[in-house]
């Protein structure tokens, strides 16, 4: 589908032509594990086994590709299941990563307990400061900058189009995960990244109903010895298998469908709940691109669309008051996660980046992060404002 065509309507159509057979206007889900051939090797439409290929699958990848603006698209079981996809095509002992310095726990626990085992170096940089990236670079050795934009669970943000031509100069690609910012608001490819990854667990599912990840690649990798890396993903998730169900793949095709609509909301109702964080006195600090004294403002603002439904802010009165607020709130949901349609709230030193307690991402123990959801935004502030009154 052509790329010229809006937002909104590649979310509809990309990938999602009505059924040939009844006109069915959504993708029939084919929960089929095999298909008949007519002769051996006569496959129809290409293909033969789930693993390789399934037509949801097929509808969702198309769809993801013309999302983001890449070449192709690629759908797997989970978020992690397509990173680790990415660096199994791209990487062979004796190799370097350069690695956000408040990455995702589970991006770090891979490279950290699963890549380095295997001979895999990385390197933690700040990726908000494009000169602590560069001198993280190992000239010869590095092969990715991996890059999360904005971070989780801090909000920094890099400078997309600064960081490509860094790793391109050294020979490295760029991987950029998009969860938080999703192709919505943010287009990593056009700003010269080589791949895009992300959970669709997240926004793009929509519905707290579905885990799976995505990988897309760029329409054409500028980096020498890395032409093939489509093809080398390509391989290696059929190879390895840890691909997206027909499911799984339909669930997330349709909250794609909503996906334009869903940001706007998140992003109205983060920006009223940050300008109640900023006047409230248990609050010492709110962490959102959106406000001017990010300390990376100006490139959000310049890369992307608007600045997402993602939040998180640190108590005055430390880790002990952080958790009650948390455990204290009626509307939020206290869990783990985040993009869905309702508003999430978490600690995460004690949850999602528990695992990277003691290492260099550890995160304060005084932060909360939350994912706004798409409720009345007058009752998700009420209920913030009488857990924080109490606790703050």
């Amino acid at each position: 589908m052509s790329d010229e065509l809006g937002f909104s309507t590649r979310a509809i159509h990309a990938g999602q032509e009505a059924d040939a057979t009844t006109g069915a206007v959504v993708p029939p889900i084919y929960q089929v594990s095999t298909y008949k051939q007519d002769g051996i090797g006569g496959f129809r439409g290409g293909y033969e086994y789930s693993r390789s290929a399934n037509p949801t699958r097929t509808a969702l990848e198309e769809c993801l590709a013309a999302l983001e603006g890449g070449g192709r698209g690629f759908a797997f079981a989970s978020g992690l299941a397509g990173q680790d996809t990415i660096a199994r095509s791209l990487l062979v002992p004796g190799d370097h990563v350069v690695v956000p310095s408040d990455a995702y726990g589970g991006t770090y626990r891979y490279f950290n307990k699963v890549a380095r085992p295997q001979g895999i170096e990385h390197t933690i940089a700040r990726v908000g400061d494009v000169e602590s990236v560069r001198a993280a670079i190992r000239p010869g050795s590095t092969k990715i900058v991996w890059v999360e934009t904005p971070t989780n669970p801090l909000l920094n943000v890099a400078d997309i189009e600064a960081l490509a031509e860094v790793a391109h100069a050294a020979g490295a690609v760029l991987v950029v995960d998009n969860t938080f910012a999703t192709p919505y608001l943010q287009n990593p490819l056009a700003l010269g990244a080589d791949i895009v990854t992300q959970s669709t667990t997240k926004y793009l599912g929509g519905h707290s109903d579905v885990v799976g990840g995505a990988v897309v690649t760029a329409k054409r990798v500028e980096v020498p010895g890395f032409e093939d890396a489509e093809e080398r993903i390509a391989f290696n998730q059929n190879s390895i298998g840890g691909v997206a169900g027909p499911f799984d793949s339909w669930l997330v095709l349709r909250g794609a469908r909503t996906l334009s609509v869903r940001m706007d909301r998140h992003c109205d109702n983060a920006e009223k709940v940050v300008d109640f964080l900023t006047g409230h006195d248990g609050v010492s600090q709110v962490l959102y691109p959106g406000l001017p004294e990010h300390p990376n403002h100006d490139v959000a603002a310049r890369q992307m669309k608007r600045f997402g439904g993602m939040v998180s802010f640190r108590m005055k009165r430390g880790e002990d008051a952080a958790v009650k607020a948390c455990a204290a709130v009626r509307v939020w949901t206290l869990g783990e996660s985040l993009g869905g349609v309702e508003s999430l709230i978490e600690h995460p030193a004690r949850m999602t980046h528990s695992s990277v307690a003691g290492t260099e991402l550890e995160v304060p123990d005084d932060l909360i992060r939350l994912s706004v959801g798409i409720e009345d935004v007058d009752d998700l502030i009420a209920d913030l404002r009488e857990a924080l009154d109490i606790h703050g």
